[in-house]
């Protein structure tokens, strides 16, 4: 029989730190919506670099999101996080320069994000955003 305990919070710390990738359910009107996003962890918040598009009008509408992120070895070896918070569109200067620098380091190519990018009359990235999600709640299951 399989068995499923706990994680610790190091356990789901570490875990968010190192996959760099999950599911991110978002809900507008009684309508749920997932995608699967790359983020960046750092200990208090989780960053996303993506593009305007359905996630980000459902985030719009809807700040609460839960992020889903999870370590298979096979059926009977997993680990399973679930976050869930509010995103935040990050508008300084300051923290979107820390959080890009932060996102290029899990994910440098910015794929897929930066493959649906438009560039405005100047050259200039014109559809990106970056989201802030401070967790509040984080709740994390593997298997023994």
């Amino acid at each position: 029989m399989l068995q499923i305990e706990d994680m610790s919070m190091d356990e789901m710390r570490a875990l968010l730190e190192r996959i760099g990738f999950g599911h991110l359910g978002c809900a507008r009107e009684g309508r749920p919506y997932v995608v699967p996003i790359n983020y960046s962890y750092d200990p208090q918040n989780i960053y996303i670099f993506t593009t305007q598009g359905t996630k980000t009008d459902f985030i719009d509408a809807n700040p609460t999101v839960c992020l889903q992120v999870e370590e298979i070895t096979d059926p009977l070896h997993w680990q399973s996080v679930m976050v869930t918070g509010k995103a935040e569109m990050v508008t300084s200067p300051a923290e979107m320069e820390s959080a890009m620098q932060l996102i290029t380091l899990s994910n440098p190519t910015l794929t897929p994000a930066i493959n649906a990018t438009r560039i405005d009359v100047w050259g200039r990235a014109s559809n990106v955003r970056i989201y802030r999600i401070h967790p509040e709640i984080i709740d994390g299951r593997k298997t023994l």
